[in-house]
């Protein structure tokens, strides 16, 4: 072979070597190589997440409460993004070109501290109505690397029950750490209803894989859409607020401190879940919670607060009917028992004091005009004075527990609710001494004072339980998920409070006493047997609380209802009043007492102390 025929031979052999490595090459990052497939379809495909539509909530009317309106996020894809006309961009985005500088220097810091990757959508501006868009998609080719994302937002048509309906924001870190399927900018429930059921109303969202050109414009679905997933909508919840008489008692609760709580005594459903201070729900709505949020949180009144659920209240003489319960079921009190009351109930050089009335009275007279004396009797022939103390006191507050206080509220659906506070034996011992506390020494808890701390919710479950003379249904929100009725998923159980039926006989029949001619005559409502019981928590830095509980009608009640209002002086006075309007309101629709209804729709307690 001659020199030149070899030199020839080397030629093609490198040639075809060289050529072959390149073959090789593109084999590896065309069929092998993930991240360059993952390039290659970013050039030409686009993948579009398809946000479903969140799940209505409507009353028990179907009165929407909770509804949808279309948004978008303007997105950009950082590494595709190239120079634009700065001062057009901001004319059809209304924004100011110093927000559009900041916004694009975050995101270059998201991309330099890898908390954001070069090809990885960035919502640039969030929450744009349709109007907004309007003229902005027309010219959108112009900008490389942005595009329209939809997106739904919530709308409070009635802007009532905030506190029930909660809200939803963007998912932070710790939510996207936790679960997976949330990602940097979608929203999740936060509070309330939204919270509670959040995987019910979110759905499930899809993938649109679509091709767009090099001036951004879409040009169809890739391969037929047959790699989309469609976009799951959340199911619909029904829920047991009657969307009317909650309107109703946030007006009556208007520059009032306080709570309501009402509920349909054979379902355990809420009617009414009424917090005040309260706020319009549509101010926590998309752009507008990162600077309505921080106002209210600073807001001196806390509206934010969920007065009904989450305070510890005296529950002060409303509580002395469930020691008349618990005395018939002990054995130490029958309803002809009769104590005199000399204007108060003597330990030592304590009195617990009394308003005046005639006497000596019995179990229905004494609930009628809420003898505290009474009562402190009946507390301590519970409890005992002597070496028994702490073993009667167990006895007692197990009774109280199956009444739904000092514990948490078993399997219901409203976040966050507090148990409040009954104290163990326990709890004694460490403050006076194991064996050193009899009766006397915590003789407050007879008239419903002392330690004892309760919220609205637990004030309106028992009087529930009363009502239905002996049992109640764990309280609860939602009446249909999509259709299907919670009661015949046996979800919220009936609770037995360990009473005889034959014991709630004079304890209502004295709630009705209380009504016709008893501390609360102005709650008397007519054609409709009301039972009732006032009570006046003291407060000791400010002026007392005014406290109402109440059921109708007094057979087959349809409703019970406990008002709290705060620094409002006695029962009678604020609580009674209102909650007889509410009660009226939901078993008539009208009402019938104009003057009374506009004295507390105009009252203003807020500053009172």
């Amino acid at each position: 072979m001659t020199q030149a025929a070899y030199k020839k031979f080397v030629y093609i052999g490198i040639t075809l070597g060289l050529g072959l490595i390149f073959i090789l090459r593109l084999l590896q990052l065309q069929l092998l190589d993930p991240e360059y497939k993952r390039f290659a379809q970013a050039q030409a495909i686009r993948r579009v997440i398809q946000y479903p539509a969140r799940g209505g909530i409507f009353d028990r009317h179907g009165i929407p409460l909770v509804t949808n309106e279309d948004f978008y996020d303007l997105m950009v894809i950082p590494k595709e993004a190239k120079p634009l006309d700065t001062a057009e961009f901001c004319r059809l985005t209304d924004i100011r070109r110093e927000e559009f500088i900041r916004k694009f220097s975050m995101m270059d810091s998201l991309i330099r501290r890898k908390k954001l990757g070069p090809r990885q959508p960035y919502a640039f501006i969030k929450e744009m109505n349709k109007e907004s868009v309007a003229a902005l998609e027309e010219k959108l080719y112009k900008f490389e690397g942005f595009y329209l994302q939809p997106r739904i937002l919530r709308r409070y048509p009635m802007a009532i029950a905030a506190h029930v309906l909660g809200y939803i924001a963007e998912a932070d870190s710790s939510v996207t750490h936790r679960n997976p399927y949330y990602k940097p900018g979608d929203y999740v429930g936060i509070s309330g209803i939204e919270k509670s059921y959040e995987e019910v109303l979110r759905g499930k969202k899809g993938v649109r894989n679509v091709y767009v050109d090099v001036h951004n414009n879409l040009k169809g679905s890739y391969m037929d859409g047959a790699y989309d997933t469609a976009a799951v909508p959340g199911q619909n919840l029904v829920i047991s607020l009657d969307a009317e008489l909650q309107a109703y008692g946030e007006r009556l609760m208007q520059n009032k401190r306080g709570a309501i709580v009402a509920l349909e005594p054979s379902t355990g459903e809420v009617l009414a879940l009424i917090s005040s201070p309260a706020y319009d729900p549509n101010l926590l709505v998309g752009r507008g919670i990162r600077k309505n949020y921080p106002l209210l949180a600073r807001d001196s009144l806390n509206p934010l607060y969920n007065r009904a659920i989450m305070d510890g209240y005296p529950p002060g003489s409303t509580f002395k009917l469930l020691h008349a319960l618990i005395a018939q079921q002990m054995g130490v009190l029958s309803p002809s028992s009769t104590y005199p009351c000399g204007g108060g109930f003597s330990i030592g050089s304590h009195v617990v004091k009394c308003h005046p009335h005639g006497g000596p009275t019995d179990l229905r007279q004494a609930i009628q005009i809420s003898c505290n004396s009474y009562f402190c009797r009946v507390f301590t022939n519970i409890v005992t004075n002597n070496k028994d103390a702490a073993r009667r006191y167990a006895l007692w507050r197990d009774f109280i527990v199956r009444f739904g206080l000092g514990a948490k509220m078993p399997d219901t659906d409203i976040p966050n609710v507090k148990s409040g506070l009954v104290p163990k034996p326990e709890y004694y011992d460490r403050f006076h001494g194991p064996g050193r506390w009899k009766a006397f020494t915590i003789i407050s808890l007879g008239i419903g004072q002392g330690e004892l701390k309760v919220n609205v919710l637990q004030l309106a479950n028992f009087t529930a339980a009363i009502a239905n003379r002996g049992w109640w249904i764990t309280p609860h929100l939602v009446k249909k998920i999509g259709g299907e009725a919670v009661q015949s998923m046996n979800v919220f159980q009936r609770h037995e409070t360990g009473i005889d039926t034959t014991h709630f006989r004079p304890v209502i029949e004295g709630m009705e006493r209380v009504i016709t001619g008893g501390t609360g005559r102005i709650a008397r409502i007519d054609s409709v047997t009301l039972c009732g019981k006032t009570g006046t928590a003291q407060n000791p830095h400010g002026q007392d609380h005014s406290i109402f509980v109440c059921f109708a009608p007094k057979d087959n009640p349809q409703i019970a209802l406990a008002v709290f209002i705060e620094n409002a002086g006695f029962g009678a006075t604020w609580a009674a009043p209102i909650a007889s309007l509410m009660v009226e309101f939901y078993l008539k629709r009208r009402i019938t007492r104009p003057d009374l209804e506009k004295r507390m729709l105009n009252g203003n307690l807020l500053y009172a102390r």
